[in-house]
Formats: C-alpha cells, sequence, structure tokens
C-alpha cells in the first residue's frame, strides 16, 4: 500500500538545541557508514517500556534503558530495513524529543548525516548504563502515513519505536518489553505475557529480531477465537474492532478460517512456530494493513468482514496470504534478504518466489478452505491473467526480475501509469509463473505431482524450526528437478526476464481469458468493497473513481491516445452529466453507431472536450473452458483430504 513520507517538523525543530557535536564525531566520512554484526552476544538486556495511552493525540512515549560496560563512542540505530516492507523504509521522521542520558546527566548526541537513523553518543565515565526517552508520533491522518491508533484500537510496531546498538546481530540482543495500554483494553502478541500489574504488561525477554517480529494490536472491543483447537500449537484469531457488533463470526465463517489452517498444514505437513496469532484489525478508521512475521501477521480490512460474509461471494485472501509467509518469507527466505540486522540492506531478487508463490497460495488455499469458491477464486484469477495479457505493457521495456527493486526505487508510493512503469509485478507475475510451474508439473508427471508437492518439499522441513532458513536460485531449480526433472532453469529465467509470456499457464490449465460485456461477479464484489467507481481497463483503458476522477489510464489505449490522464475529472459524456452508467451506456451505444465518445474533462480549473473513439464495446476478464483439455485449475483449488 501507499505509504506517503512526511518528515517530522518537531524532529527538525529539536536539531539546533543538540547541534553540538562530541568531539569523537566532529569528522564526517564522506561516504555512508557500514556497521559490522557480531554474533557475540551484547552485555546486559535492553529495558523498553512503551506508553501506549494517549490516543486523542495519538503519541507513543518510549523510555529505553540500554547496559554499556565501555566508556567512549557508541551508535545507536534505528532499524531501517523493514522486513515485510523489501526496503529502507523504517520511519525516523516519526520519532521526536530524543534524550539520552547517564548518571543522571543529558548527554550530546548527533545524528549522522549520511545515515540518519544512526545516533551517536560518548558514554561517559563511570555509566553503566544510557537512559533514553524518545516519542513515536504516529500519523494523524492518512496522509502521514498508516494510522496506528484510534479510540478504539491500536497497532504497536516495536521495530518502528527501538534503539538498538550498532555492531550486533539482532537476533544477539536481548530486550526486555513492558507496554502500558489504556485502561481496560486487551491486547494480542506473539509476545509470551510475563507479568501484568493493572493495564501494565510486562513480556518475557526475547532477541531483538524476535521482539521486531512481534508486533502488537489492542482494542477496546476484542475477541479471540481459537482456530486450531485440537492441534499440536495454538493458533488464534485475535480480533479488534471499531465496535463491539462487528466481532462476531457466523457459524460457518469461523469454520472456514479453522479450515484455512486445516489446508494449510496439509499444504506443507510441517510448521515453524510455537504458537501462531493472527492479529486482524475490522475498522473504518486504524489503517487497513497486511504484513507477515513468523508467529503472527498484522492483517487489516473494512469493519464487515463478519456481519457482511456472504459464502457466494467470499472472503479476501489476506489471512491465506500473510500465513503462508510464516513459511514462505520468514521461515524460508532468499538470502539475500536474509540480513544480520535491520541496517544492512537488503535486495529482493528472489521476491516472485517469497511474495509471487505466497500470492498463488493465497488465492489457492482461501478456496480450498472454504472461504471462497471455485468460481471466486477462478474469477479472481481472471483478472491476474487480464492484467498480463493485455494490462502491462510495461513488460516491453522492463523484464518481471527489475520490479523485485521496486520496493527501494518508488517506496510504494502511487505511480502515474502503473501499467507502464510497473509496480511490484512479482506478487501478480510471480502468481502468474507458479501457475504454469503447477500446470507443468502435472502434465508431466501425469498428475502424479503437482506445486503441492514443491511446497513441502521446500518450505515444509524441519517440523518445528523457526531460525530463518535462507535459499537461492539455484536452491528452488534443484527442488523442482528433484520433483520433476526438466530445464526449470531455462523454464524460470525465461519468464522473469522477458523472454516468455507470463500467462502461459492458464491454457496449460485447460482454460482461456476471454472478455464478456459484463463484469464477473468478483470483480463487481471488489469495486463495491473498495469504495465503487467504474472499471472500463480493457475497453477504453481507464478507470474512474466515485468521485469521477480518472484514477488509471492503461499506456497505449483508447483512453491514453485521445490525451486522456489520472487527475483529470470526467464532468459530462455525451453532454450528459457524468456517472459510471452514463459512460457504461455511451461505450455500448459507440458499438452500434461507430460515433466516437465525447468527454468534457477538467483538468485543474481547465476544462476541454475530448472525442473517444473506441467501438469494440464493453470488455470484462472471465475464464473458460477448452473444450477437449484437461480440467487443472478444479483440482488445484479443491480442498485437500
Amino acid at each position: 500500500m501507499p505509504r506517503p513520507t512526511v518528515l517530522a517538523l518537531s524532529l527538525l525543530l529539536a536539531l539546533p538545541a543538540l547541534a553540538a557535536a562530541p568531539a569523537a564525531f566532529a569528522q564526517t566520512s564522506p561516504q555512508a557508514p557500514v556497521y559490522a554484526a557480531s554474533k557475540t552476544p551484547y552485555p546486559g538486556t535492553i529495558a523498553i517500556d512503551v506508553d501506549a495511552t494517549n490516543l486523542s493525540q495519538r503519541i507513543f512515549q518510549v523510555k529505553q534503558k540500554i547496559p554499556v560496560q565501555q566508556t567512549g563512542p557508541m551508535t545507536l540505530l534505528l532499524p531501517k530495513w523493514l522486513p515485510g516492507s523489501h526496503a529502507d523504509y523504517g520511519r525516523v521522521d516519526k520519532i521526536a524529543g530524543l534524550e539520552i542520558s547517564a548518571n543522571g546527566k543529558r548527554l550530546e548526541w548527533v545524528r549522522d548525516p549520511l545515515d540518519v537513523f544512526a545516533f551517536k553518543v560518548d558514554v561517559p565515565a563511570g555509566a553503566t548504563q544510557l537512559d533514553v526517552a524518545f516519542q513515536f508520533l504516529s500519523p494523524t491522518d492518512n496522509m502521514q502515513g498508516r494510522v496506528v491508533m484510534t479510540p478504539a484500537m491500536l497497532n504497536l510496531q516495536w521495530i518502528a519505536m527501538s534503539l538498538y546498538p550498532a555492531g550486533y546481530d539482532a537476533s544477539a540482543i536481548t530486550f526486555a518489553p513492558t507496554v502500558k495500554y489504556p485502561a481496560g483494553w486487551q491486547a494480542a502478541t506473539a509476545l509470551e505475557t510475563q507479568a501484568r500489574a493493572g493495564d501494565t504488561v510486562t513480556y518475557k525477554p526475547v532477541n531483538f529480531e524476535v521482539l521486531a517480529d512481534s508486533p502488537i494490536y489492542a482494542g477496546k472491543y476484542f475477541k479471540t477465537y481459537d482456530l486450531d483447537p485440537n492441534g499440536p500449537v495454538p493458533v488464534r484469531l485475535n480480533v479488534v474492532a471499531d465496535d463491539a457488533k462487528y466481532l462476531e463470526a457466523k457459524p460457518d465463517h469461523l469454520q472456514a478460517h479453522r479450515n484455512l489452517v486445516q489446508q494449510m498444514y496439509k499444504l506443507y505437513g510441517a510448521h515453524h512456530y510455537d504458537h501462531y496469532d493472527f492479529l486482524f484489525s475490522l475498522s473504518s478508521q486504524m489503517s487497513g494493513n497486511g504484513l507477515e512475521h513468523q508467529r503472527s501477521s498484522e492483517n487489516g480490512v473494512g469493519p464487515k468482514y463478519f456481519t457482511s460474509w456472504d459464502p457466494k461471494t467470499g472472503s479476501s485472501d489476506l489471512l491465506a496470504h500473510e500465513f503462508n509467509h510464516s513459511w514462505d518469507g520468514k521461515y524460508r527466505r532468499g538470502a539475500d534478504l536474509a540480513t544480520p540486522n535491520f541496517n544492512t540492506p537488503m535486495q529482493g531478487s528472489l521476491l516472485w518466489v517469497y511474495e509471487g508463490q505466497t500470492q498463488y497460495w493465497g488465492n489457492v488455499i482461501t478456496a480450498r478452505a472454504g472461504l471462497r469458491t471455485f468460481d471466486t477464486a477462478k474469477d479472481a484469477l481472471a483478472l491476474v491473467a487480464a492484467n498480463y495479457a493485455d494490462n502491462r505493457p510495461g513488460l516491453e521495456w522492463r523484464a518481471l526480475q527489475d520490479t523485485t527493486n521496486d520496493p527501494i526505487v518508488a517506496k510504494r508510493l502511487p505511480k502515474a501509469y502503473r501499467s507502464w512503469q510497473l509496480s511490484e509485478d512479482y506478487y501478480s507475475g510471480g502468481q502468474m509463473i507458479w501457475l504454469e510451474t503447477d500446470a507443468l508439473l502435472r502434465q508431466k508427471s501425469g498428475g502424479k505431482h503437482s506445486l503441492d508437492d514443491f511446497a513441502k518439499k521446500f518450505f515444509g522441513i524441519n517440523n518445528g524450526d523457526w531460525k530463518v532458513n535462507p535459499y537461492t536460485f539455484d536452491d528452488v531449480v534443484a527442488t523442482l528437478n528433484s520433483i520433476e526433472p526438466y530445464d526449470w532453469n531455462t523454464f524460470l529465467r525465461d519468464r522473469l526476464d522477458g523472454r516468455k509470456p507470463l500467462t502461459g499457464g492458464i491454457e496449460a490449465s485447460g482454460w482461456k481469458l476471454v472478455y464478456k460485456d459484463k463484469p464477473n461477479a468478483y470483480a463487481k464484489a471488489a469495486q463495491a468493497e473498495y469504495g465503487g467507481g467504474a472499471d472500463f481497463l480493457y475497453s477504453l483503458g481507464l478507470s474512474v473513481g466515485k468521485d469521477s476522477t480518472v484514477s488509471d489510464v492503461r499506456w497505449d489505449s483508447p483512453a491514453f491516445k485521445a490525451g486522456i490522464g489520472p487527475g483529470m475529472t470526467i464532468v459530462a459524456v455525451n453532454d450528459r452529466a457524468y456517472s459510471g452508467e452514463i459512460l457504461e451506456d455511451a461505450v455500448k451505444a459507440a458499438k452500434d453507431s461507430k460515433q466516437p465518445i465525447t468527454l468534457l474533462v477538467k483538468e485543474f480549473d481547465l476544462f476541454r472536450t475530448i472525442k473517444l473513439s473506441y467501438f469494440d464495446g464493453l470488455k470484462y476478464p472471465h475464464l473458460e473452458r477448452i473444450e477437449g483439455k484437461p480440467d487443472l485449475l478444479t483440482p488445484i483449488y479443491a480442498p485437500k483430504k
């Protein structure tokens, strides 16, 4: 999701008063520092205490006690390179009011100008501890970033508000965390409670790698569902909502969530956690979210997830996607993402496995669990197939492999022309590669093998182990070859490097992409869920938001060639006030009349008329069976017994 970055003014204003630098740091290197990362345990335990009670002003107050054993220069780091975001996306702009003291005396500190996540201080003689205090100023509206505090709930992410000493692996530093919650609130996290005094909870000490991977959801309205009552380890769905009325799940819906756990276990045959907690917010106030962790996941959707449950349209695949990451992405991780700490640069060359295969299983397991019907899952796949058949001209100049750099390049900011620029296409483009891989495994083995075998052999190993287990491209190829010998190296590289199209899996599965004059049921439901608007991407080549603003234009489409761009407002269609229905009628009429559609658009403070020559009618993606060819999609989406 796009997350705009705004530099905290309060932090800038604080700098002049702290401008005096310790003598040891008077000379600044012209290059950004590189910090060694030792596996030697850091001496002592760092206490971190967060007061999360200031809901109205949305401020987290943080205090840390950092043991020290030597005098002289010391560097404290705020995490910069964030797992799950795959980039240098730490929110140092939200840190303000930083004070460091020792022996009751305030110390001067200086930020490294070439690495603004590094804070340098001189430890004075006789000091055994640094006392650190600051605020994490969470966003007060979505323009500042993701809202994580509301009157009814909060999301505490340790990785955003913890300083740690440079020079150590994250796993070599022990933290003892404590949180004070608003009165009467309940909280969920992968951390284990050590003690509770009123609304203050002390958690058992853990290393910093585990702490950073163990966020918290807390709320006034809270309910926990046991998703595996008889399982080997606890799996819980912890729900916070805007109001108590949104917390209740219907029995069949709850059973589908329990099926999700069982289908994932049947896929992998192992688990890599000692307990797992879905952290799930149902809110129109706290921003939506989807972020994976080893023993938990952060998930946020609208408030009516339970109350509007309709088995025909089904649920989002968000929970399946993030749960799948416990295996793919957290336990097994591309070697260039498996860094020793959070200030060592990451690379995402294997995100088409990490996110792409997870995107694939997210849709498949959601259907296997009964959270979606086969038809809904198939309709969702049709939209992805259409995207890579007809809505990604950017693949003409840019390979899918290159999009694995997008988290660093674009920081998940919105793009004007996504179809041409591309934007983290390793997710859905990777999904298409893994669909074709699955179909090919089934074909070549006569139905004996499938991508399920790869999942179990590659990710479902070492049951109960949850230490990161890195892999390389060659490991992926070798595992595929061990299941079904083939030139998998060339197969994968041809698709990753742009030599072959990404849509081969649809036909290989016995289906074909077609366009009809009405959207499929999944597209209708998704459009309603995300606020309405009108979709003409595969006909005119544009989509329009509910406020009549053009939200997307396909590069080189009829709309693009006519001069329409994102951000314009459509005022009228053929001299009638704009609505999605009016434009739809105009597209239908133009097919018969062969007369251009006349649009009155507003661009900033200018109005102009555009003639849009398009006469092929409405087009919406669907999948249809190829007569006489084996149907592989049905068995792919069928529940495992």
